[in-house]
């Protein structure tokens, strides 16, 4: 799989982006009073720690799934995310090639 450089490093481009990233690397760390699982991804609503709205959140959420940095799942009426490392992987060994 080859990722959309252009679209990661638009999503990269954004320091709350690479925060969130950040946080989502280690989310035993920065997510622990999530009352959900952490198995089960971070739920949207614990990034509201960034002091943004919750509709700033969601469209930083969205710019990081759409460059596929993100995974998501949807348990009823909560949306989990987690990174995904396979895509991070081939877009850090795309970088060889410039």
């Amino acid at each position: 799989m080859v990722p959309d450089r252009d679209l990661i490093l638009k999503a990269l481009a954004h320091p709350v982006r690479r925060d969130m990233l950040a946080w989502l690397k280690e989310p035993e760390r920065h997510f622990s009073g999530q009352s959900h699982p952490l198995g089960m991804g971070v739920c949207a609503g614990s990034f509201e720690r960034c002091g943004l709205s919750q509709s700033t959140v969601s469209a930083h959420l969205a710019a990081l799934s759409a460059a596929g940095l993100v995974t998501t799942r949807k348990v009823g009426p909560f949306v989990f995310y987690t990174r995904d490392e396979r895509t991070i992987g081939a877009f850090r060994a795309s970088l060889a090639d410039l």
